[in-house]
């Protein structure tokens, strides 16, 4: 299962802005590369399916002409930048063998990109109407939930709007969630079965800690007792072994360096068209070394013996499932199910190897089609329709596994504010009942700028201190936008001039109603 998420960044203001890169990268090194994956397994004829979350955020900005156009824009630079690179290195025979290795796979990716049109989200519809894919969705813009809950209202508001922006972009409503953060707390199933969702995955301890405990373990979901919601338990074997950075497949030696990046070494000249303005610098995704140890010293990459060692993981990792699957099954559970979750942008972008890695793996596992098959959960559900009814327990994926990492003394002071411009929304999207058309346009514009402060991305952005500042100034500023139209709003004195231009700029969610901030009750 991969989880493909991203906030919600778009700058129109800016020609060119630093994180708007995030996706950028993301497009070119994950997103494409697992398409032409996934695609290629179909045309041989390999069975396979696989759950593959697509956030709201994600989705918007896929979707999104001007971002599109950038994106069109950053791969022409940079394979002009390769091109470049191809005359730099002309005389280091290896340098060239990986120059040679890059130019010809972001000609792939600009293949792929010109024979879509563009148009990710349909590529990966496509396969899920095939039956390859279950696409789940997330939290409208990943709002940390069980934070939330002291306002029920704003937590309804994350899963609907996600769930209707699903329904809108695929034409049907989705199946599952990916609650953010993997994080539940107890009565959020009766939410989800409120808005249609039937199944979400927990962290191992969220099911394991149920009430009953359940009798088959991680290995098979459970149902909410008042809700009916089915529960998936993330496997922990699986994980580390691609997660881990002491035991996991993508610390090897051979594997590419991520960190090690022209973008860093070169001289802004070098780097011309390409390079950041005010000589920012920026990975580029030209990478010349591999992982070598853990010293400064990194030898040259060579993506011949990474794809092989690459290969080779991933029949140890099925090799493994078998092994583990028939432990398992020595007891009175029939058919196990190992959930194996990982952050898409995982695959490609952080490990360079990950599609390879994740081909092997599903063209290896039909020799063992007796023990071990790949399933996606909304198909699993569909097979194995009973299972035990059980209670989870309050968790997170997060480190120490409840709600620390977004709450602590990095990020405590967002949520007294977001709490209080969540009740200000609540409270004027109840009195409006049939608002003039300025003040409807102001509203929605309100409950957008909350749902992008809400994002659990600015905390932990500013608990792992990587780029804090920028999620400081998204925090603040979204709140401070909020509150400038709750005020023009109750004083019937809305700037007009002022609203398009922050229509503009936060452009997420265009059939957004405000009235999903109405209390309910």
């Amino acid at each position: 299962m991969l989880h493909a998420h991203l906030p919600f960044v778009r700058h129109p203001e800016h020609e060119f802005f630093l994180e708007e890169n995030w996706l950028y990268e993301a497009i070119t090194e994950t997103y494409i590369p697992l398409l032409i994956v996934l695609e290629g397994l179909e045309r041989d004829g390999v069975p396979f399916e696989l759950s593959m979350v697509l956030s709201p955020p994600l989705c918007e900005m896929l979707d999104d002409e001007l971002l599109r156009a950038r994106y069109t824009r950053h791969l022409s630079l940079l394979q002009t930048l390769c091109e470049r690179e191809a005359a730099r290195v002309a005389d280091n025979g290896h340098l060239s063998y990986l120059v040679a290795h890059y130019r010809e796979h972001f000609a792939n990716i600009a293949d792929f990109w010109q024979r879509t049109g563009g148009d990710l989200l349909s590529a990966f519809g496509a396969l899920q109407a095939r039956g390859k894919l279950d696409i789940l969705t997330c939290g409208a813009t990943h709002g940390y939930l069980p934070l939330m809950q002291i306002t029920p209202e704003a937590v309804h508001a994350q899963l609907a709007v996600a769930v209707d922006s699903y329904r809108r972009r695929f034409g049907r409503a989705p199946s599952g969630i990916w609650l953010p953060e993997c994080a539940y707390y107890e009565g959020l199933d009766r939410m989800l079965a409120d808005v249609g969702l039937r199944y979400f995955i927990a962290d191992t301890h969220g099911v394991l800690y149920a009430t009953p405990r359940p009798r088959h373990g991680s290995f098979a979901p459970i149902f909410c007792r008042h809700s009916g919601v089915a529960v998936f338990a993330r496997d922990p074997d699986s994980s580390n072994e691609v997660w881990s950075r002491e035991r996991g497949y993508p610390g090897d030696p051979v594997y590419r360096d991520f960190y090690r990046d022209i973008g860093f070494d070169l001289d802004a000249a070098s780097l011309a068209p390409f390079d950041q303005p005010h000589g920012v610098a920026k990975h580029t995704g030209i990478k010349y070394h591999r992982i070598t140890g853990a010293g400064e010293h990194k030898e040259l990459y060579d993506p011949y013996w990474a794809e092989r060692r690459a290969r080779e993981h991933a029949r140890d990792f099925v090799y493994k499932r078998l092994a583990q699957t028939a432990r398992v099954r020595s007891g009175d559970l029939y058919a196990p199910l190992v959930v194996a979750p990982y952050d898409a942008e995982l695959f490609g972008h952080w490990w360079y190897e990950g599609p390879w890695w994740l081909d092997e793996l599903f063209r290896r596992l039909p020799e063992h089609g007796d023990h071990l098959r790949a399933t996606h959960l909304r198909s699993y559900l569909a097979r194995h329709a009973t299972q035990q009814l059980a209670q989870p327990a309050q968790s997170s994926w997060g480190e120490r596994g409840y709600h620390e990492y977004w709450l602590n003394d990095t990020n405590e002071w967002i949520y007294p504010r977001l709490t209080l411009a969540a009740e200000r929304m609540i409270a004027l999207a109840s009195r409006a009942v049939e608002p003039p058309p300025l003040e409807a346009r102001a509203l929605t514009q309100a409950a957008r700028e909350l749902l992008l402060a809400q994002a659990s991305d600015w905390a932990f952005i500013m608990r792992t201190k990587t780029t804090v500042d920028y999620a400081v100034r998204r925090t603040r500023t979204h709140l401070a936008r909020f509150w400038r139209l709750a005020d023009e709003i109750e004083r019937g004195e809305i700037d007009e001039a002022w609203l398009s231009h922050v229509e503009h700029v936060d452009s997420c969610f265009q059939h957004l109603d405000y009235r999903v901030y109405a209390r309910r009750h």
